[in-house]
């Protein structure tokens, strides 16, 4: 592959969780594989005093082993600078200003600046403009990027005025919204499904397919994030963005080419062509729940307002489940289910394809052997992989059929690089491939879309949010969502599930 240009990465909220277990890792990844830039820095910058030699001592402790003698590693690590800022001061930039043009001047690089702010989202209107302001958004003198992490705004009002504040210092080629979903390879392989087998395609649509299950389960409650979690909930942290970005790939009609643009408005299209919710209609498309204390073996587990940081009143869902239809040519009249939640009984996310029955019963169905709905699974994490439920013959006298499985897994290709999601999303930016990063047209629809939910949980008091006990799948009442009153139990392992469950 190609390596981007040179070029300075500087991340603002450098003394955070997120650059020390995550960006750095990352960054340090695509070192080994040789990706990086012939010529490349990082500068952190964060509020916290601290000089360079000791960031990269922080840093080092969050770096996978390698012995301190070996070149490699000890060149990466004097590539990490740092600059103390107060990133809210204007009056503060002149010197990160200063510090970059002497950086780049010391190491031979040009003015090619990618500014990832990983930070308060309060500080997302403010750092760009700032930057603008100081002269840091300036094409003439080199590539100006900014990346932006979730969640882009809390609303649909906020997320207009961030994008309206963010478009006015920057064009939209300038802006990529991460989504660290998208850099999953599993997720990115949905697309390859079903594009390059001609198998797929010709029966991806209402004809033969009966309805989409989206699940993403989590076994964790919300440990120390209870302040902000009760502030966001099940809803904005996860359909909102990550489940609505799976949704547009599964949904979407075939781009003319794979590029940036031409990807990301086929997800738009599906976006847009979604059947809305009114909001007298969430109560019986969309559940919420909240879990409650139950026993997981011999552990009592903390219900959520038993949790540090929530109101012992909260009505924040920590599990939401909802039904959508998409009214185009392609998908009329098939029912899409998506679910989420926290404490549930393994950790889990998957599409699941089901396919209609075929329209003759030919044989003869015993009382334990239902007519067989084939199943294609898309297991994102965790045993990433593809499974498919085909109808088989079981031997012995008659026909009677039995389900099995045909199942792919990626660790099968353990002799490939696979890189993790920040590492190829932040190899993407240095490139200039926004084409994983949403596009703020597509996140303002998002946003339209899931606001009369918002404003009818906010409204109206009478709409339940259901309790379920931790280590179970979530209210029994979502099972009133789906037609055939049930949602696939998926379990950790993808192959032997109905055999042998993992949880």
């Amino acid at each position: 592959m190609q390596q981007p240009e040179s070029h300075i990465l500087v991340i603002f909220g450098a003394s955070g969780d997120l650059t020390k277990r995550k960006l750095i890792p990352a960054l340090f990844e695509l070192d080994q594989q040789k990706l990086l830039p012939e010529k490349f820095a990082i500068l952190g910058v964060s509020r916290t005093e601290m000089t360079d030699q000791a960031f990269r001592e922080k840093m080092r402790e969050f770096l996978p082993f390698t012995s301190p003698n070996d070149a490699a590693f000890s060149k990466f690590l004097e590539a990490i600078y740092y600059q103390s800022l107060e990133t809210s001061e204007a009056s503060d930039y002149p010197k990160l200003k200063e510090r970059l043009e002497r950086l780049g001047d010391r190491l031979s690089i040009p003015a090619n600046y990618i500014f990832y702010l990983s930070t308060p989202p309060q500080l997302y209107r403010v750092i760009p403009q700032i930057l603008a302001e100081s002269g840091m958004n300036d094409l003439s003198t080199g590539f100006k990027r900014i990346i932006i992490e979730k969640p882009f705004g809390t609303d649909l009002d906020s997320a207009r005025e961030l994008n309206k504040n963010l478009l006015t210092f920057y064009s939209e080629g300038q802006l990529f919204r991460i989504d660290h979903y998208l850099g999953k390879e599993t997720v990115q392989n949905m697309l390859v499904t079903r594009f390059s087998n001609g198998i797929f395609e010709p029966i991806w649509n209402q004809n033969f397919i009966h309805h989409v299950e989206i699940t993403s389960a989590e076994t964790l409650g919300v440990e120390d994030r209870g302040g902000y979690y009760d502030h966001s909930g099940a809803l904005r942290d996860m359909v909102q963005n990550h489940l609505m970005q799976l949704v547009g790939m599964i949904a979407m009609e075939p781009p003319v080419v794979i590029e940036a643009n031409a990807i990301r408005n086929e997800v738009l299209k599906v976006f847009q062509s979604m059947r809305p919710i009114q909001e007298a209609d969430v109560p019986r498309q969309v559940f919420r729940g909240q879990y409650t204390p139950s026993h997981i073996g011999e552990e009592l587990i903390k219900g959520y307002r038993e949790e540090n940081g929530v109101d012992s009143q909260s009505r924040t869902e920590t599990f939401v489940a909802l039904k959508f239809n998409i009214d185009n040519f392609r998908w009329a009249g098939v029912p899409f289910y998506i679910r989420t939640g926290k404490k549930l009984p393994t950790r889990v996310t998957e599409v699941v394809i089901y396919f209609k029955t075929t329209p003759h019963h030919l044989f003869e169905y015993h009382a334990d052997t239902e007519p067989i709905n084939n199943q294609l699974v898309l297991r994102i994490q965790p045993d990433e992989g593809v499974l498919l439920k085909l109808g088989m013959k079981v031997p012995g006298a008659g026909f009677r059929v039995q389900t099995m499985n045909m199942d792919f897994h990626y660790n099968e290709l353990s002799d490939k690089y696979l890189p993790s999601a920040y590492s190829r999303l932040l190899l993407d930016c240095m490139h200039g491939d926004a084409t994983l990063y949403s596009r703020s047209d597509a996140v303002e629809k998002a946003w339209e879309y899931f606001q009369p939910i918002l404003d009818a949980w906010k409204n109206n008091c009478d709409i339940p949010i259901y309790g379920y006990p931790a280590g179970t799948w979530g209210p029994e009442v979502v099972d009133q969502l789906v037609e055939n009153g049930y949602w696939r139990r998926p379990c950790k392992n993808l192959a032997h599930d109905g055999e042998y469950c993992e949880l």
